[in-house]
């Protein structure tokens, strides 16, 4: 073994010991992937209503007329349990959301942790169908975090009990709480009310070590 040969393996060993004592552990094939190809919904569980989700230009479209009687969700077929999940958003109107670490019954309904989006709700941690809002950013801080008629960035990690996420590179809510779910689905919202669109694209996830 050369000096350095042996320097780097040090550097190697020295980082995975660091990585195991901060809880973080990333296995040797852990990279991004994409959870939407950008071209159709494969992988996805759709709404009833197919009208309601749609791809365009690469994008995906939420976009209701106004006529809903519940909260509608665009859901991943597979579960999650540690990730990173990154996303940019477009918002026009109404009330939108990411769902992490959350169920879906046969029905469609959507119940679990929810990084909001909306005009006045933006940095706020809700959890649908359950004990409502958890936690919330101050709500003028995070209206000067958003890129108004533009793409904003969400980096969401899950990690144990531990969610953190980020808007447009500012953490806005760091939580444990021993009450969330293990493991569960990503679902994307269109909400009742007024008609309303949002758009998300570059969905990417990194599962990590446990």
């Amino acid at each position: 073994m050369s000096g350095i040969t042996g320097r780097m393996t040090a550097a190697v060993l020295g980082l995975a010991i660091a990585a195991s004592a901060s809880g973080v552990l990333f296995g040797a094939g852990d990279e991004f992937h994409a959870l939407f190809n950008g071209k159709d919904l494969t992988g996805w569980v759709t709404p009833a209503d197919k009208s309601l989700f749609t791809v365009e230009d690469g994008v995906i479209v939420g976009r209701t007329k106004g006529d809903l009687k519940k909260n509608e969700f665009l859901a991943t077929e597979k579960s999650y349990r540690n990730f990173v999940l990154k996303a940019k958003v477009k918002y026009r109107n109404g009330n939108s959301g990411i769902q992490i670490r959350s169920k879906r019954a046969d029905d469609g309904v959507v119940s679990g942790p929810q990084a909001d989006i909306a005009d006045g709700y933006w940095g706020l941690l809700y959890e649908e169908r359950g004990r409502g809002i958890l936690e919330r950013y101050p709500e003028k801080k995070a209206a000067k975090l958003v890129k108004k008629d533009d793409w904003n960035d969400f980096v969401i990690t899950f990690q144990g009990k531990q969610l953190t996420i980020e808007l447009n590179g500012v953490v806005v809510i760091a939580r444990k709480d021993p009450e969330f779910a293990d493991e569960g689905i990503i679902a994307l919202q269109v909400h009742v009310g007024p008609a309303m669109e949002v758009r998300f694209k570059d969905l990417e996830i990194r599962e990590i070590g446990r």
